[in-house]
């Protein structure tokens, strides 16, 4: 298993595992945004801190995979 793990490493380290990196950035840009602006705007409130933290995480994560479904790697 450690195996596998540093092959990954080495193929991401030589550019050679993302198809393309400019969509997974750009996703992830896109994903990371929207739980930014979503926490900046909740922890704006008079809501103790710990909620918007974790209600931007949920969002974060749940809308994560919609967008990092047409994810390719070679």
């Amino acid at each position: 298993m450690i195996e596998i793990g540093w092959f990954s490493v080495k193929l991401f380290l030589k550019g050679k595992l993302i198809r393309d990196p400019i969509y997974l950035i750009r996703q992830i840009a896109i994903g990371s945004s929207v739980g930014l602006l979503l926490l900046v705007s909740l922890a704006a409130t008079k809501f103790p801190l710990w909620l918007p933290i974790t209600v931007s995480s949920l969002v974060t994560g749940a809308i994560m995979p919609f967008l990092l479904k047409d994810f390719k790697m070679k």
